[in-house]
Formats: C-alpha cells, structure tokens, sequence
C-alpha cells in the first residue's frame, strides 16, 4: 500500500511539474498574440539594411593595381587576382580580378585594407543560385552596381519593424509596461492609398485652373 501511495505522489508532482512548463510556453504564446505582426512580405517588402552591412562587395576594375594586398588579409585568401608583369613600363597590367562568395564570410578585411579604395560594400544580399559555381563573380559581375531597396520601384522598403518603436529592433529591449507604437501593415496602406489619392485630386486641380483662364481669354 505505501509503495502504491508513493507511485501516487510521483506522479502527481511529474503531472504538476509538466502542467507548469505547459502555462510558462502558453504564456509566451499569448504575450505575442497581443503584439503587432513582425512578418515582412518578402519579396514584395524589405527591410533596409543599415549603413554597415557588408554585402555583396563592389569592385572597380580602373583603380586596382593589383596589388595584392586583398588577399594577404583575407582570412581564406579568397581574392584571385590575374596579372602579368609590363617589361616596357615595368608595372603590374590586371587581366582578370575574381571573387567566390559561396566561400566569402564577408568580413570586409579586403574593403578596409584596400589602397585605392576599389572594393566596397553594397546592401545587396540576394546572392542565391542553382549552381555554386555561378557565386564565383568576375571583374565584370563585381563591377555591377546593385540595385538599392529604396529605388527598386516592386519593393516596398520598410526601415523598421511595423509594431516597434523607432530605433529599436528588438522586441526584448523594450519595458514591460511600454506600448509598442506602430501601424499594421493593412493601416499603412490604407495611408499611402489615400496620400495617393489626394495628391493625385490636387494635380487634377491645378490643371483645371490653367484651363479656365484660357476660356476666360477667349
């Protein structure tokens, strides 16, 4: 009887013990039900990165002078830099530069330590492919200058998160008792429909104007 009461009692505290981490889960669960969406409608939104991200780098073929020096500090000695040496003018003359981003970790040594500047880093980060071969970019595809977010007239750039505050990209940074500010992005677009509209009632407008004084002329 006493080892029957005492299966009881294990398991009774296992029942609590679960039931427990159950209402701690569920209670995360319902704390981001209260919160706005945080999901981006990629591809049709996306986020702007910030002025430090290092992203697909940028190369100019007429300020290099194969110098080299990309690939002593690269950490994997990544760069491949073709050149032959001009016996007349006893200078380097760059035939081809390359760089295999399916094995870069964008670390931007080769940005920092560049003498003439001719490598940088873009924002552009949509680098996937079929073939990893096709990541190993040229001086011509390196050369190509990507297209901005903010300019890509099929994108809908968002600078922050819909229900954060301004500055703030962490839910978790915020105070407990602080109201997350922010639209949805139904509401948004609701806005930009209707500052559409209007905008577009005004230009109507002042081109009716012209048109009445030239009746009145007549």
């Amino acid at each position: 009887m006493l080892g029957f009461l005492e299966k009881v009692a294990d398991y009774t505290k296992e029942a609590v013990s679960a039931a427990k981490y159950l209402v701690d889960g569920l209670g995360v669960t319902f704390d981001h039900m209260r919160r706005r969406p945080v999901t981006v409608q990629y591809p049709y939104e996306k986020l702007i990165p910030s002025e430090r991200y290092r992203g697909r780098i940028h190369y100019e073929f007429d300020k290099c002078i194969a110098c080299e020096v990309c690939v002593r500090v690269c950490p994997i000695n990544l760069p491949v830099v073709d050149w032959v040496m001009n016996k007349e003018t006893k200078k380097k003359e760059l035939r081809n530069y390359s760089i295999d981003f399916g094995a870069c970790i964008f670390c931007g040594n080769c940005v920092e330590y560049c003498p003439t500047n001719c490598l940088s880093m873009t924002e552009e980060y949509e680098l996937s492919a079929f073939d990893r071969h096709s990541l190993n970019y040229d001086n011509v595809a390196l050369g190509r200058l990507p297209t901005s977010v903010t300019s890509d007239p099929s994108v809908r750039p968002l600078r922050e998160l819909p229900y954060l505050p301004k500055g703030i990209m962490d839910p978790h940074e915020l105070p407990a008792n602080q109201l997350r500010a922010g639209k949805l992005p139904s509401q948004i677009i609701k806005e930009l429909q209707a500052d559409k509209s209007e905008e577009e009632g005004k230009n109507n407008s002042s081109d009716m104007v012209p048109n009445k004084l030239n009746s009145t002329n007549k």
